[in-house]
């Protein structure tokens, strides 16, 4: 692979504006499997990354994919809290075998050094997965994403016309 290169701050800032995105946008991984939802959970402890793990109030140890997405139907949605460095926390929720989807806070990423880790946290999980994964403003859907993980290029994509 060649060099790698994120986007710039000042070329993207908009993207990461709360009033804009909402605070808490969307992510999204459509067409994943158990096996997918694993691959993630293998993931987030290979790397070390801090990890909370929840149904409802409960903090409970780390489940299997598979444990967590056979639960009843009228079960609390689970929760995983990742923080790939401190300050810095995606919150992935359990609604679907068939999405991955997850949260971040704008007001936790600012700035390039932000931007950078949170490119470097997309750039691991499209790989682990080898699944394009979708930033999206709050509440919408994938297509209207405006910037994405490609793993066929392994780049962080921005879409221009927003």
């Amino acid at each position: 692979m060649g060099a790698v290169t994120d986007p710039l701050w000042a070329d993207v800032a908009d993207v990461f504006d709360p009033v804009a995105m909402g605070r808490l946008p969307d992510l999204w991984i459509p067409g994943v499997s158990a096996a997918d939802w694993q691959a993630l959970l293998d993931l987030v402890v290979a790397r070390g990354w801090w990890h909370a793990y929840a149904e409802g109030c409960r903090v409970l140890p780390l489940p299997t994919a598979a444990r967590v997405l056979s639960r009843p139907c009228d079960a609390e949605v689970p929760t995983l809290y990742v923080e790939p460095v401190p300050g810095f926390r995606a919150i992935f929720r359990f609604l679907s075998d068939e999405t991955i989807d997850f949260d971040i806070d704008l007001y936790e990423l600012w700035g390039q050094e932000r931007l950078d880790v949170f490119c470097g946290f997309l750039r691991a999980i499209g790989r682990r997965l080898d699944r394009t994964v979708f930033l999206c403003p709050e509440g919408a859907g994938v297509d209207v994403a405006v910037l994405w993980y490609e793993p066929g290029a392994d780049r962080i994509a921005v879409r221009h016309d927003r």
